[in-house]
């Protein structure tokens, strides 16, 4: 039996549920308006939060064009445009609009207890 000495995370719940899964604690929900990004470093990891019609997605922090940081862009709806050329990303899917084959990593997030989590795994 292996003993883990790291603190217990909340774990997701549900038919998709799996112990493998990590949870990260980033923000408490609370500060995530609606309608806004955050910039979060989940184990370092640079990551930005959106809230779009109640919903919190987790993308990566970078562009996938020349690692602009995409928290200095704008999200309007369900896309974040990068401050640095203009290219769009949909926060759900984490696709390019101009071309689906490129994309930025998508984060599972949950919501337990008024804190906001992201999983890395």
């Amino acid at each position: 039996m292996k003993i883990s000495r790291e603190p217990e995370l909340p774990r997701e719940t549900g038919p998709t549920s799996s112990s493998a899964l990590s949870w990260t604690y980033v923000l408490d929900d609370a500060v995530l308006l609606e309608g806004r990004m955050a910039p979060v470093y989940p184990l370092g990891v640079n990551v930005v939060l959106a809230r779009v019609d109640g919903a919190v997605y987790a993308v990566s922090g970078k562009c996938a064009h020349m690692a602009c940081p995409l928290f200095s862009g704008r999200l309007e709806g369900h896309t974040i445009t990068c401050g640095c050329h203009d290219w769009r990303f949909d926060v759900r899917t984490g696709r390019f609009l101009d071309a689906p084959e490129l994309g930025l990593t998508v984060y599972p997030t949950k919501l337990e207890a008024g804190k906001l989590f992201v999983n890395l795994g």
